[in-house]
C-alpha cells in the first residue's frame, strides 16, 4: 500500500478527551475517528486490523466445529421479555422509540428461539453457533476509545448440548479456543473466575490483561498463578484471636456517632473490635448481615451464598424492620436471620449497634451470644491478603476485559422452549453455553501493552504491515526506483508493505510517522547506503538497526517475519 495513496490521517496531537494511551494513539494513528460519545469509524488502517482479528478467531472458532451465522441486530423485545432481560439490563438496553424492538447487546434469545424452531432430537446435538456482529449498549459513560463503547463488534458463539457433561465439554473447548486466539494475537493475558450477572447461569470465566486504564478489578498471586475478579476472589481468612476473657453484653450511649470510624474514635478501640451491621431484603424477606470493620458487603458473594433475589434494604425500611436508624443497627435481640463474613467467626468483645439510635452494645460474643449465625465469605479481597491457594501474598490490579465465558445451563431454553427428545423420546431442556469476545478490545489491549513514546508498537502477528518501507528523498530518482523495486518484490513475497512514497514531506516527518503507525520492520533507503548497495532494516520495538545487503534483503525480512 502506498501511503500517498491511502487515508491514514496521522496527527501530532489527541483530542482533549483521550486520556488512555490506546485512545490516543488510535486517533494519531488514523485507526479511528469519534462521531458521538462511545460510537467510533474504524478508518482504512483500523478496518485492516479489525479484519485480521476476526480472521483469527474465525480460524480457531471453526477447529472446534463453530458454525458461523450473522444474527439481526433489531430483536423483538418480547423475545427479550421471556428472559426478564429487559429488566436485568435496565437503561443500558437500547430500545426502540416505538417500543416493540431493541438493539441486541447479544444473542442468546435469538440463538434459544433457532433451537427451539429447529433441534428436535438428541442426535442434532451438539451445536457450535458463531457470529462476529454489532453490537448495542447504552453506556451511561463510554470512555477509554473503544474499550468501552456504545457499539462495537463482538465475536459471540453459543453452545448447545444435550447435559451438563456436554456443556462443560464445550466450556473447555472454548477456553482453549481463546487461549490460542489471545496468543495468536500476540497479547499477554490472565484468567479470573468471575460473576455471571446478567447472563445468568452457573459459572463464568473472564481473560484479562493487566492495565490502568481497566475497570475491572482482579486478585492476582504472582506464585502460583491464582487470579480472580474481585467479585467472586476469595483469600486465606485470617481471624483476628479470640480475648482471653468475654466481657458482659453491656449498652453503651453513642450520640450521633453513625460510621465505624466514628465508633473507633468514639470508643478508643480498633475498627476489627467493630461489628458493621446491613440489612437485605432477601426474597421478599429481611435478613441482616454482619461484617468485620470498615469491610464492604460484596454483593456478588452475597447472592451466591443465598441465592435468589437480594436487594440492599431502603433508609425508610430500616426503622420498621430493626427498630434504628442505619449506624444504630445490630445483632443482639434481633428476630431476623444473621448471616455474619468469616472473619467474624468466634469473634468476642465486638461492639455492634444496639437496634436503638444513638446507642451500641459491647461485649458481643459470637461464640456465646450469636450460636444460629451462618457464615459465609462476604469481604472483598485486599491487597496482601495471602492467597487461597499458596499463601502467598495477592496483588490488587485493574485489568481490561477481553473475553468472557458462561455457562448459561437451561435459563433461556425453558424460557424459550428449546427442547430436545432422547433415546426414550423424553424431553429435556438443551443445556447451554455462551462465550463471548471484543474484537475492538483486543486492538485497544495491543496497543496498552505494546506503545512508547514515540507510538504504537504491532507484534508482528496482527500489525497491519509486516514492513513500513521509506525513502528518505523519494525526488532522488535512484533512491526512489530503489523502493519502488522493494515495494514490487515484496507483493511477489507475500510481504505485507506499507510504503511511504511521498516526495512533499520531510524525512523527520517520514520517521515520525512510521514510529506512530509501529510496523515490527522499516526498511530505510537513503542515499548513504544505497551508494554501497545496501539498505537500513530498523526494529520497531527495540530500535536497533542493522545494514543488510539489497539481494539479501527479502530473505531477510522473511526470516525476521518468520515466512517462508
Amino acid at each position: 500500500m502506498r501511503l500517498s495513496k491511502v487515508f491514514i490521517p496521522t496527527t501530532k496531537e489527541a483530542p482533549a478527551d483521550a486520556v488512555i494511551p490506546s485512545h490516543i494513539l488510535m486517533m494519531r494513528a488514523g485507526i479511528i475517528r469519534p462521531l458521538a460519545a462511545g460510537i467510533y469509524s474504524f478508518l482504512p488502517l483500523g478496518y485492516k486490523l479489525v479484519k485480521k482479528v476476526c480472521d483469527i478467531i474465525r480460524r480457531e472458532m471453526d477447529a472446534i466445529g463453530g458454525q458461523e451465522f450473522h444474527l439481526p441486530a433489531l430483536n423483538p423485545k418480547d423475545l427479550w421479555e421471556k428472559t426478564n432481560r429487559v429488566e436485568a439490563f435496565g437503561d443500558t438496553l437500547f430500545q426502540v422509540k416505538n417500543r416493540d424492538y431493541v438493539l441486541a447487546p447479544t444473542h442468546e434469545e435469538i440463538i434459544a428461539q433457532i433451537a427451539a424452531d429447529h433441534i428436535k432430537s438428541y442426535r442434532d446435538l451438539p451445536q457450535i453457533w458463531y457470529q462476529i456482529q454489532t453490537k448495542f449498549r447504552n453506556e451511561p459513560r463510554p470512555r477509554s476509545g473503544v474499550i468501552r463503547g456504545r457499539q462495537f463488534l463482538m465475536k459471540d458463539s453459543y453452545s448447545l448440548d444435550r447435559d451438563w457433561e456436554g456443556l462443560d465439554r464445550s466450556y473447555e473447548l472454548h477456553a482453549e479456543a481463546y487461549r490460542k486466539i489471545f496468543k495468536s494475537c500476540g497479547l499477554r493475558f490472565f484468567e479470573v473466575g468471575a460473576s455471571s450477572g446478567a447472563m445468568g447461569g452457573t459459572g463464568s470465566q473472564e481473560f484479562m490483561v493487566e492495565s490502568d486504564a481497566g475497570e475491572d478489578t482482579c486478585a492476582i498471586c504472582d506464585s502460583c498463578g491464582y487470579a480472580a475478579n474481585v467479585e467472586v476472589a476469595k483469600a486465606k481468612v485470617e481471624n483476628y484471636p479470640r480475648d482471653e476473657k468475654s466481657f458482659e453484653l453491656h449498652e453503651i450511649y453513642t450520640p450521633n456517632v453513625r460510621t465505624i470510624d466514628e465508633l473507633s474514635e468514639f470508643l478508643k478501640i480498633p475498627t476489627t473490635k467493630c461489628v458493621k451491621s446491613r440489612v437485605y431484603i432477601h426474597n421478599s424477606q429481611p435478613v441482616l448481615i454482619l461484617m468485620l470493620g470498615n469491610d464492604e458487603v460484596n454483593e456478588e458473594k452475597l447472592v451466591s451464598a443465598l441465592g435468589g433475589k437480594i436487594r440492599p434494604a431502603h433508609p425508610d425500611e430500616l426503622m420498621e424492620i430493626t427498630g434504628a436508624d442505619a449506624g444504630s443497627i445490630g445483632p443482639i435481640g434481633t428476630k431476623l436471620r444473621i448471616i455474619a463474613d468469616l472473619k467474624l467467626h468466634h469473634a468476642n468483645n465486638m461492639v455492634s449497634g444496639a437496634n436503638k439510635n444513638d446507642y451500641h452494645i459491647g461485649g458481643i460474643d459470637f461464640d456465646r451470644d450469636l450460636p444460629n449465625v451462618e457464615y459465609f465469605d462476604l469481604h472483598f479481597v485486599q491487597e496482601g491478603n495471602k492467597c487461597v491457594q499458596c499463601g502467598n501474598p495477592l496483588r490488587i490490579v485493574r485489568a481490561i476485559e477481553l473475553g468472557h465465558i458462561f455457562k448459561l445451563g437451561t435459563k433461556y431454553s425453558e424460557a424459550l422452549g428449546a427442547k430436545y427428545l432422547d433415546e426414550k423420546g423424553e424431553e429435556h431442556p438443551i443445556v447451554m453455553g455462551s462465550y463471548g469476545i471484543g474484537v475492538e478490545r483486543i486492538i485497544a489491549c495491543l496497543i496498552e501493552q505494546n506503545h512508547d513514546e514515540k507510538g504504537i508498537i504491532w507484534p508482528k502477528e496482527i500489525a497491519p504491515f509486516q514492513v513500513h518501507i521509506i525513502g528518505v528523498n523519494m525526488k532522488n530518482e535512484e533512491i526512489k526506483q530503489t523502493c519502488d523495486k522493494i515495494y514490487y518484490e515484496m507483493q511477489e513475497s507475500d510481504i505485507d508493505a506499507l510504503y511511504d512514497d511521498r516526495d512533499d514531506v520531510s524525512a523527520g516527518f517520514k520517521f515520525n510517522d512510521a514510529d506512530l503507525l509501529g510496523m515490527p520492520l522499516q526498511v530505510i533507503v537513503g542515499e548513504k547506503n544505497l551508494a554501497h548497495n545496501k539498505v537500513e532494516i530498523k526494529y520497531r520495538a527495540t530500535g536497533d538497526k542493522k545494514i543488510v545487503e539489497l539481494g539479501m534483503l527479502i530473505r531477510t525480512l522473511q526470516e525476521e517475519l518468520f515466512l517462508p
